[in-house]
């Protein structure tokens, strides 16, 4: 009796459950698209939007559908964020769709990019139930792949340019000696006492003349007088204190054979050194004068406004007024420094007989970077809490892709400085590392550094911000720059970028066939990549599966490229 009932019974749930399934049917991809039409990685990142369509009489008016976006590649998948939709009577909060007219939705989603999204498929995976009972929605494929071409900012971040520690060597610095004769009121005699200060002066002259490696460019002479007595007074007064100046001067250097122009000049009233001296007093009623001094630009009328103010006067007359007659003597010259080849020399021979400056300017008179190191690795015994021998090895040692080390060097650098160049090269190192925020936190500290608002358009590019970071990058011509232009569809300017890179690398000629894939240049393509993969084989498998040439996959110069 049992066996009798069985098939019969089973029948009936089959036929149930197909009945059950037929009442909300598989869903065509046409009812679906996405945007971007083919997913692209964005700072990390892919998002995409979805459009999806339930057609008429479809949606039934028990059913609840949770609709969840997935990304699928050989050996994993990433889920997405899911939407949950319902039929006219169900009672809820989500978004109703009407089994007549059907329902229009747009849903948003992001997946976190690992490389092997180049190769996946974008489904649409349903969860539905009328009432109680589970439905059979068939997944739906609504794209293919994900281009990742912003990804490569972690490739063309090696040939990025760094932050040197540059050295402050100057072949000729240019220095003086100072010195004053003072005059009495009325004056333009030149005491015995202030003919001291005219030998002093004289027999630094005689020192910096005779001194190997200095040179004499000027004399100067400038008398003045205090802004009292009246402007004819002074005027006269100041150029006869000029010429008693000129002739001591004259008679020294004769005697001790100098041979320099002398360069005399008199100021009559010296009302700008009364206005500083007064500034820097401790005058009881200075702001008064200085008032005084604002308002009224004629000179006798200065004089006499200051002279009305009696107890003032007195105190400026005493404390002020005789500092400003005198002959100010200025002797010119220039400190000429070691020539390029007597600094080699002593590198090779006594380093230190090097200054910090002289050393470090030593590496920029080769182009080698192991003596470039050699010069670095001296340094740092030499001048040890220096920090920028240590940032220009961390320099070095990520140019040559050693980034452990070039990390250790820039940390060491820091500790003994935190300057806008170590903290620059620090930023690039947690970009590489892919700390964006660290690197915004150094790179906010490297004002200052030259290539810092190139540092910014490699974060940027990283951050998704395309135009920002082309806007930064300006005319630099790096692999990173051409990256951004692509990426902002600059074509023309990001062509002329990787034309002109100094030193292109395999990364310069792929982002070429990029640019070639994006304009239609079939020819540019082939060959560009085939110098990328001459300089490095493994872009050949990174060219099969990227989406940039996906209208290439079946030509067969590109396939013959990339085998």
């Amino acid at each position: 009796m049992i066996k009798k009932l069985y098939l019969p019974l089973l029948m009936v749930m089959v036929v149930a459950f197909s009945s059950c399934s037929k009442k909300m049917g598989a869903l065509s991809s046409d009812y679906f698209t996405t945007t971007p039409q083919v997913l692209e990685a964005v700072a990390g990142q892919v998002p995409v939007t979805i459009n999806g369509q339930f057609p008429m009489k479809y949606f039934k008016k028990k059913a609840v559908v949770e609709v969840t976006p997935v990304l699928r590649w050989n050996g994993g998948e990433a889920v997405g964020t899911p939407a949950v939709f319902q039929g006219e009577k169900v009672e809820g909060n989500d978004p109703t769709i009407s089994y007549k007219m059907g329902g229009n939705y747009t849903m948003r989603t992001s997946f976190t990019y690992v490389p092997e999204m180049a190769q996946s498929e974008l489904y649409l995976v349903f969860n539905a139930k009328i009432g109680n009972k589970t439905v059979n929605i068939p997944a739906v494929k609504i794209a293919d792949g994900v281009i990742a071409t912003s990804e490569l900012i972690n490739n063309t971040l090696g040939s990025a340019n760094l932050a040197n520690g540059d050295d402050a060597f100057q072949r000729i610095i240019k220095d003086k000696f100072e010195d004053r004769i003072m005059f009495l009121i009325n004056s333009y005699d030149i005491r015995p006492a202030q003919m001291k200060n005219a030998t002093t002066f004289n027999t630094e002259a005689v020192d910096v003349n005779n001194a190997p490696n200095k040179q004499i460019t000027s004399i100067d002479i400038a008398s003045t007088s205090s802004p009292d007595g009246g402007y004819e007074l002074n005027d006269k007064l100041s150029d006869n204190r000029m010429k008693a100046t000129e002739k001591v001067v004259e008679r020294n250097m004769k005697r001790s054979k100098l041979d320099s122009p002398v360069d005399a000049s008199y100021t009559a009233q010296d009302w700008e050194g009364f206005q500083e001296l007064v500034s820097q007093s401790n005058l009881q009623d200075k702001e008064l004068i200085l008032r005084v001094l604002s308002m009224y630009r004629d000179p006798a009328t200065r004089e006499q406004e200051i002279k009305n103010m009696a107890a003032i006067y007195e105190e400026l007359a005493n404390s002020i007024l005789p500092q400003l007659r005198f002959s100010r003597l200025t002797l010119n010259y220039e400190i000429i420094g070691k020539s390029d080849e007597e600094i080699i020399l002593l590198f090779q021979t006594n380093p230190s007989e090097l200054n910090i400056e002289e050393i470090l300017y030593s590496a920029t008179l080769t182009k080698n970077p192991s003596e470039q190191e050699a010069i670095f690795l001296e340094t740092i015994k030499l001048y040890p809490n220096d920090y920028r021998a240590y940032n220009n090895l961390g320099k070095l040692a990520y140019q040559q892709g050693n980034y452990d080390a070039a990390l250790a060097y820039f940390n060491k650098a820091n500790s003994i400085e935190s300057a806008p160049e170590v903290n620059m090269n620090l930023g690039i190192m947690a970009l590489l590392m892919g700390d964006q925020a660290a690197a915004e936190a150094y790179f906010g500290k490297a004002a200052g550094a030259p290539e810092l608002n190139e540092s910014l358009g490699n974060l940027y590019v990283a951050q998704g911000q395309y135009e920002r970071a082309v806007n930064a990058f300006g005319d630099t011509k790096t692999n990173s720059a051409a990256l951004a232009q692509i990426l902002a569809k600059d074509y023309n300017k990001a062509n002329q970028t990787l034309l002109a890179v100094p030193v292109p690398n395999a990364y310069t000629d792929y982002l070429m066939a990029v640019l070639a894939a994006r304009t239609n240049n079939v020819n540019l393509v082939t060959t560009s990549l085939k110098s990328a993969i001459a300089k490095d084989p493994s872009l050949a498998k990174k060219a099969a599966t990227d989406l940039e040439f996906a209208k290439y996959y079946t030509n067969t110069a590109f396939i013959n490229t990339i085998k």
